[in-house]
């Protein structure tokens, strides 16, 4: 027999026995097909999800760990870096600061023995050229003390007269002031 249902009162919501035990019958059936077939699996299933998203989070943060242990690797090695350049550059510094005082004192000491050379060039030609007017003056004294005297000296008597006319001459005079070096 079919319960009817009259619209309007309150027995929708009044309990019917009948019904209760199919309702209940079919809610114990749905419960145990699910938990026999499908709450297993769900429950492996969130089971799975949990592992994987505990291992994702595992490894990104060791991902974050080890990004971070290689920007401390890199900080260190740019600050080594930089530490290193300036020290090649100071070097290069020193270096060029070296070289240039060694060329500074090259060229002094080429300057200085090249002056030396030039002095010594010097009183060379002085010495050769007061040798020759030495050698003039004798000549031309002889010359002329032959003419006066008319006749021809012996080599003694040229001497002497040689001798005599360079003392009076002053050669020093005609080296020019002597220079202290």
């Amino acid at each position: 027999m079919p319960v009817s249902i009259p619209l309007g009162d309150a027995s929708l919501v009044a309990p019917v026995p009948g019904l209760m035990i199919w309702t209940l019958v079919a809610f114990l059936v749905t419960l145990w097909l699910l938990k026999k077939f499908a709450l297993g699996r769900i429950a492996a299933a969130i089971e799975d999800r949990r592992r994987l998203v505990r291992e994702n989070l595992e490894a990104s943060e060791h991902a974050r760990d080890e990004a971070n242990r290689l920007l401390e690797e890199y900080k260190a090695q740019l600050a080594a870096s930089r530490r290193e350049a300036t020290e090649i550059v100071e070097r290069a510094r020193r270096t060029g600061e070296e070289l240039s005082r060694q060329l500074r004192e090259e060229a002094n000491a080429q300057r200085e023995k090249d002056i030396a050379a030039a002095k010594a060039a010097i009183e060379a030609e002085t010495r050769q050229s007061l040798d020759r007017i030495k050698q003039e003056v004798a000549d031309l004294t002889l010359l002329a003390t032959e003419k006066v005297v008319g006749r021809t000296l012996d080599g003694a008597e040229q001497k002497r007269l040689i001798d005599e006319a360079l003392a009076e001459v002053d050669f020093a005079a005609l080296a020019g002031p002597a220079e202290d070096g």
